[in-house]
């Protein structure tokens, strides 16, 4: 039998689980450092959300124009950044620069697509985790909050029945 290269997860919680998944499948989630989001007007109300948790838990954040007056009007400390089309400085330079450990981006439409494309393949090229739906930033946010927690460390299943 060969391996597929699945991995998996064991923890108290899903957020636990998740994060350790996250872990075991080569995804840092960040501890520290920036995020950049950018959503589709239905996902504003929720990113907001999510922005405020990553604020609570000590993370500076980036957005585009609407994505920032969404999370800025609940009052949460947020820098607008331009998008690709509207020039330099834009996510990908951030990326480039290494100014950015974590990107939500929830593209839709033609002009969000291509932008997200362009991102998620920046992100992917500096092992930087991107995430495309507000479920997922969810379980990320979650499991990086349980991290905070001090969850504990990631081990094999032999080490896990061994205790």
């Amino acid at each position: 039998m060969k391996s597929t290269g699945e991995v998996i997860g064991i923890g108290p919680d899903f957020p636990t689980a998740f994060g350790k998944a996250q872990a075991a499948a080569g995804v840092s989630l960040p501890e520290s450092g920036t995020v950049f989001i950018s959503v589709t007007d239905t996902d504003k109300a929720a990113a907001t959300q999510l922005a405020a948790q990553l604020h609570d838990l000590g993370f500076e954040i980036l957005a585009t124009e609407g994505t920032s007056q969404a999370i800025s009007r609940m009052g949460t400390p947020v820098k607008a950044i331009n998008k690709i089309a509207e020039g330099s400085p834009h996510v990908v330079d951030m990326i480039e620069e290494r100014h950015c450990d974590l990107v939500i981006n929830t593209p839709t439409g033609s002009g969000a697509r291509a932008d997200g494309y362009e991102i998620r393949s920046a992100a992917i090229r500096h092992g930087i985790p991107s995430v495309t739906t507000l479920t997922g930033a969810s379980a990320a946010v979650r499991a990086m909050a349980a991290r905070a927690n001090g969850y504990g460390e990631v081990m094999s299943l032999q080490e896990l029945h061994v205790r």
